[in-house]
């Protein structure tokens, strides 16, 4: 099986985005071959997106890797397998993609400081996406911290009134 040179598309998956990225790329053009105007509309309120994507795909980096010290010893835990690593590959980029979907017209318009904290929480995934890809499990575990005060900075911030 060979592995694509990002890392985690194989064989069939990374014929298939490529594939795709033509599709969307043919799609996205009007009749003239000139750019066509996309309209993207926010469908999922703001905790639609936290409650349905965000928390589910930052849980996956949290609970990924850790230790446990009890009486009977220390327990660690990591992903071994390259399906393993590939969910928590994916909940990463789950994390850097649900910044973005903030940042769609009709979330946070007006609000102070929103586009800044979604941000974050885009550069806050991709660095666990290198984390994940390094295949370090202590990076992966840093990481999280960073996720979490992604988080944490907008819901000091933006929670208090509620969504």
């Amino acid at each position: 099986m060979t592995t694509h040179a990002c890392g985690w598309l194989t064989g069939a998956r990374a014929w298939l985005a490529v594939c795709a990225a033509a599709a969307l790329s043919v799609a996205a053009c009007d009749e003239t071959g000139a750019p066509a105007e996309v309209e993207i509309r926010s469908v999922a309120t703001v905790h639609d997106l936290m409650v349905g994507l965000v928390e589910p795909a930052a849980a996956v980096v949290w609970e990924s890797v850790g230790t446990i010290v009890s009486r009977e010893g220390r327990t660690n835990w990591a992903p071994e397998t390259d399906a393993e690593w590939e969910r928590v590959h994916l909940g990463a980029m789950m994390v850097a993609e649900s910044g973005n979907l903030l940042l769609v017209e009709g979330r946070g318009d007006g609000r102070d400081g929103w586009a800044m904290l979604a941000r974050a929480l885009v550069d806050a995934g991709l660095e666990a996406v290198v984390s994940v890809e390094s295949r370090d499990p202590e990076a992966v575990f840093d990481v999280g911290g960073v996720i979490y005060d992604a988080c944490a900075n907008c819901h000091d911030r933006y929670l208090v009134g509620g969504f």
